[in-house]
């Protein structure tokens, strides 16, 4: 399969350092190389999509979101639907990657158009084990919108 020269770029909005820490490890472990940025709570999400900041720096736009729900300031259901209820984000894939197991949780992520809802794994193999699945599947499988 032909890759894009276009740079992609995975934002995660996780507020949890060493969950953050966590993912990018596993994120190496699974020979992911895409480039990264990091969010730590749903307003900096929001901020970081919708343009450039008060000094005029624009942020590359994201190929995909990893989302954790529960943040502060505004959590990740909030930001969630602000994207995509947006008609210029939408198409931006949203991967929420939280601890909860509530099936509230899930049912509501999918109605607002989430993509994918993964549970965290609490061991560090698992999680590795998680991310090399995930990136086979959204890196290798599917076709992404540019």
């Amino acid at each position: 399969m032909a890759k894009s020269s276009q740079t992609f770029t995975i934002l995660i909005a996780e507020d949890d350092g060493d969950d953050y820490l966590l993912i990018m490890e596993a994120l190496n472990e699974a020979g992911v190389t895409k480039e990264v940025h990091w969010v730590k709570d749903g307003e900096e999400l929001m901020e970081y999509l919708n343009g450039p900041t008060p000094e005029g720096e624009a942020f590359p736009k994201p190929g995909m979101i990893l989302l954790d729900l529960n943040m502060p300031k505004k959590d990740g259901r909030e930001a969630l639907k602000e994207i995509k209820s947006n008609p210029h984000l939408r198409r931006i894939p949203v991967i929420i990657m939280t601890t909860s197991k509530a099936d509230s949780d899930i049912t509501h992520s999918y109605d607002l158009g989430v993509n994918s809802f993964i549970q965290k794994p609490v061991r560090f193999f698992d999680f590795v084990k998680m991310i090399k699945n995930f990136s086979s599947y959204w890196f290798d499988t599917v076709k992404l919108p540019l």
